[in-house]
């Protein structure tokens, strides 16, 4: 492979052991700290940026506490459309470069895609929507946070309703604020704000974003792609076009610019950020974790071989490609686990092979963590997986 220094299987666990906080020594103090070295959390199940953090905390005791704290008070943490037009959780320095290198294309869309079904269907036109927009963000700002339907009260056309997609099979009525508060919010004028009810409910309110500067399309891309090169290095072409949502011509450019090393790889040619292509020993301690479903260790990379064996993923993914909640040693996926619904965690190995005691005590330890911080409070994940399912079940 043209002399590239070759990063084997036992090498990329250990990067993955330690950048990602898996490892004890590795673990983090803070929620920040978490979301900073993953460079996002996946946000689509609420639950899961909580479980993850969890995950990777030295003390995981006020995993909830603490993570409420970054994401509501003190907006260290944001929640926002980022990746594949998919929900994250990013630190919010981030929230710029986000919003710059995957945000702006995608907004162009849903705005132009709602004008296009709101006129389909005989409802107000551009200006009207604006001038609605300009009344919503005025009520955001007036109220700090709100729901849909507080929102309605101070701007009552967000209640008009229009028909989508009229005499096809998929006929719907659309409300003017669901459509609209989405498209404001992957235009990067509104993010999620604290749910109603607890740290698992996904009924958001909805604040004003935090001001950020418009950046260069293309200099965000670099600086996303290295962001994310360095936390989850090695990455081939096909990972990153597939994690970021982008054309292969933008990833091209981004790792030209940001001076990416290509290695070898087990699947071909892959890249680390500048400088990072060293060898990175093994850690010297075992480790074991409780990943939540859609965990950004375990959704981090299209081509999983390297960390997940073919023949467990017809029981670890739903139909749409959605991981459930996974069970890890030493670097690799080995099973899966559950909450019963009277709290218990429960979990299964799917691969027996080199999993001995000492693996089993350290999963079971992991089990016990988790479940002495969830505590009172039951997790089923928003899609639920064929494992998840049994072990639930039984």
């Amino acid at each position: 492979m043209g002399g590239q220094r070759y990063i084997g299987v036992m090498e990329r666990r250990a990067r993955l052991a330690l950048r990602q906080r898996l490892v004890g020594r590795a673990r983090a103090g803070t929620p920040e700290e978490v979301a900073g070295s993953l460079v996002a959390l996946h946000g689509t199940d609420p639950a899961t940026v909580y479980l993850a953090v969890g995950a990777r905390l030295a003390d995981s005791a006020g995993t909830v506490e603490e993570t409420g704290r970054a994401l509501y008070e003190d907006r260290s943490l944001v929640r926002m459309h980022g990746m594949r037009h998919t929900v994250f959780v990013f630190p919010t320095e981030l929230a710029a470069v986000v919003h710059a290198s995957t945000g702006l294309a995608v907004a162009a869309r849903e705005r132009a895609a709602l004008l296009a079904h709101m006129a389909a269907a005989g409802a107000p036109d551009a200006a009207w929507l604006k001038d609605v927009e300009d009344s919503v963000l005025a009520a955001l700002a007036r109220r700090g946070q709100a729901t849909a339907g507080e929102l309605a009260e101070d701007e009552p056309r967000l209640r008009e309703q229009f028909v989508y997609a009229a005499g096809k099979s998929y006929e719907g009525m659309h409300t003017v604020s669901t459509r609209l508060l989405k498209v404001l919010g992957v235009e990067g004028k509104v993010v999620r704000g604290r749910p109603l009810g607890s740290w698992t409910s996904s009924r958001f309110r909805w604040a004003v974003a935090p001001e950020h500067p418009e950046l260069d399309t293309a200099g965000a891309q670099a600086q996303l792609l290295g962001r994310w090169l360095a936390a989850c290095g090695p990455a081939t072409e096909a990972d990153l076009k597939w994690w970021t949502g982008w054309r292969v011509t933008e990833v091209r450019r981004a790792l030209v610019a940001i001076r990416a090393e290509p290695v070898a790889l087990d699947e071909g040619t892959g890249y680390v950020a500048e400088g990072d292509a060293d060898p990175v020993p093994s850690p010297d301690e075992s480790w074991a974790a409780l990943l939540p479903a859609l965990d950004p260790t375990a959704m981090g990379w299209r081509q999983r071989d390297w960390y997940l064996a073919q023949e467990l993923r017809p029981r670890l993914f739903d139909g749409s490609g959605n991981v459930g909640p996974t069970v890890w040693w030493n670097g690799r996926v080995v099973g899966g686990w559950a909450q019963r619904p009277d709290g218990e965690i429960i979990w299964r190995i799917l691969d027996e092979e080199g999993n001995g005691r000492e693996a089993l005590a350290a999963i079971g330890s992991e089990a016990e963590r988790l479940g002495g911080w969830v505590g009172a409070t039951r997790v089923t994940p928003r899609f639920r997986t064929p494992l998840e399912r049994e072990l639930t079940a039984g």
